[in-house]
């Protein structure tokens, strides 16, 4: 009882914090195993809850209870009683580390690239007016530095030729995207957009970051009120709902089709400039540094974690995507650096104003 007020009270404070719980389970033949309390980022709620993955880790000892989070409302959260924590990229995890005292190396088990997904009809019209191009009916790239042009001049759809035969397609352009204080996938997307509006460097400075802010502010505004996490954002899509042209992590198409949905008026744009996402664990205890490094080594595990859309670290063949929609390799994807935790709060503070 504790915990749960623990972690009410957090949702009251930070107001990011999704409380979803993915359930663990033993194994089959009743081995007993280590219970490991963990908090994840919602993007991995699924793997989590993978029967053959809760199968794969019962088999090494070890049953994971997960609960959900923004990565960086993880930071508020009083995490007494946890294994670890699994945010989705490296400088929250920096960041909690330095808060409970975690020293050594962090493994960084699998990673996701930031994509945009976009209805068929917004993606055509993006193409003919130079801000993305398409390799296939349902892949292509997306133009960053054009992009953030058009948000600058607050373009419309309207002004875009070939919109006016969609009734879909009004009002300003801009990508959807989850709330930069609280939610990872945000804040890598503002770490992108910052890295290309200052010149295709990181950003370091505070004169850097007042020079980028402005920009960023506007790509944040535009939306109005953002969602914590990412799996919300995602589904939204998915049923048709909100925006055409919604920022997400790769391994939620991959995980969308693995589950045997292709859907007809989806396409995926990978950004001429992007970020990885680097989901980093924080070990807390013994039992959660040993999760930690089963998810690193262990070949199911790792099999299962690329079946998922995560692309596990070292070996690239190991991610079976769906090329009609997923790109194999990265090629003609730079990947920009992500800013230290503190500038990253900070260009989130000044986008959301």
């Amino acid at each position: 009882m504790r915990r749960i007020a623990g972690i009410i009270l957090a949702v009251l404070l930070i107001g990011g914090v999704v409380a979803a719980v993915v359930a663990g389970r033993s194994s089959e033949d009743g081995t007993a195993t280590k219970t490991v309390q963990a908090v994840i980022g919602s993007e991995k709620a699924e793997f989590f809850a993978d029967p053959d993955v809760v199968k794969a880790l019962a088999a090494k000892g070890y049953t994971v209870k997960a609960e959900t989070s923004g990565s960086w409302a993880m930071e508020g959260l009083d995490l007494k009683g946890y294994d670890l924590a699994l945010p989705s990229s490296q400088a929250p995890a920096v960041a909690l580390a330095a808060k409970h005292k975690v020293t050594g190396t962090l493994p960084r088990p699998f990673y996701s690239p930031l994509v945009v997904v976009a209805h068929k009809n917004a993606a055509e019209v993006l193409a003919a007016n130079g801000l993305a191009v398409l390799d296939t009916e349902h892949r292509g790239g997306f133009k960053m530095a054009a992009y953030l042009e058009a948000a600058r001049a607050d373009r419309t759809w309207q002004q875009l030729k070939g919109a006016g035969k969609y009734g879909e397609l009004t009002g300003t352009l801009y990508l959807s995207s989850t709330d930069p204080e609280t939610s990872n996938s945000g804040a890598l997307y503002l770490a992108a957009a910052s890295y290309v509006e200052n010149g295709g460097k990181v950003v370091a400075t505070d004169a850097e970051v007042g020079r980028t802010a402005p920009l960023l502010r506007k790509l944040v505004s535009v939306q109005g009120a953002q969602q914590s996490g990412s799996d919300a954002v995602f589904r939204d899509f998915v049923s048709g709902a909100g925006n055409p042209l919604v920022v997400v992590y790769e391994s939620q198409v991959a995980s969308l089709l693995a589950q045997g949905q292709q859907p007809d008026d989806l396409v995926v744009l990978y950004p001429d400039t992007t970020v990885n996402s680097d989901h980093t664990v924080v070990p807390l205890t013994e039992n959660g540094k040993a999760v930690a490094e089963l998810l690193s080594t262990d070949p199911a595990l790792r099999e299962l974690e690329a079946r998922h859309g995560f692309r596990p670290q070292g070996e690239a063949a190991e991610f079976a995507s769906d090329t009609t929609y997923l790109k194999q390799e990265l090629t003609g994807v730079h990947q920009a650096a992500v800013p230290t935790s503190e500038v990253l709060h900070e260009l989130a503070r000044r986008a959301r104003g």
